[in-house]
């Protein structure tokens, strides 16, 4: 996978490329991060061990890849909001699963977008959650329809 160019790209696109970055490369424990539209397709991934945003493409194995990291966090995403609707417990604002070997974390951003991050077992929760409302809270207001449209279309055109 190839880091894409953020050239050609709108003010808001190249934000959210940085903002990304950003929250893997200030975050400890952090071994990758995507961004999900509310259809389930990545529109941003991050690699840590290159600090810079990937696009979707070839994954590097089953386990870890950008692609993995987007399908989990779209599953964990759906079954939560309809766990919350049998329930009546309104919107999901945030689910976190621990696991021996690390942790995912999930995170509404707007229009049924998400943010997930994939984290060490011995990360620090609440550094995490603290940065991705962060995210959340820079991101949601710009990730308008027309700003998923250019994401997706900027990761075919790179595939």
């Amino acid at each position: 996978m190839t880091a894409p160019s953020t050239f050609g790209l709108s003010t808001e696109a190249r934000n959210l490329h940085w903002l990304l970055s950003n929250l893997v490369e200030e975050v400890p424990g952090v071994h990758s991060v995507t961004v999900v539209s509310s259809d389930g397709l990545m529109l941003l991934s991050s690699d840590p061990g290159h600090h810079a945003v990937k696009e979707a493409g070839p994954s590097d194995g089953p386990k870890g890849s950008s692609a993995d990291l987007a399908t989990i966090v779209s599953g964990i995403g759906s079954l939560t909001v309809g766990a919350a609707k049998l329930m009546d417990g309104g919107g999901v604002k945030q689910t976190m699963v621990a696991m021996d070997e690390g942790s995912v974390f999930v995170m509404s951003i707007s229009d049924g977008s998400l943010l997930g991050v994939h984290a060490t077992p011995d990360c620090d929760m609440s550094v995490i959650a603290y940065h991705m409302a962060l995210f959340v809270g820079r991101a949601g207001h710009v990730l308008t329809p027309e700003l998923r449209s250019e994401l997706r279309k900027s990761m075919e055109s790179t595939q």
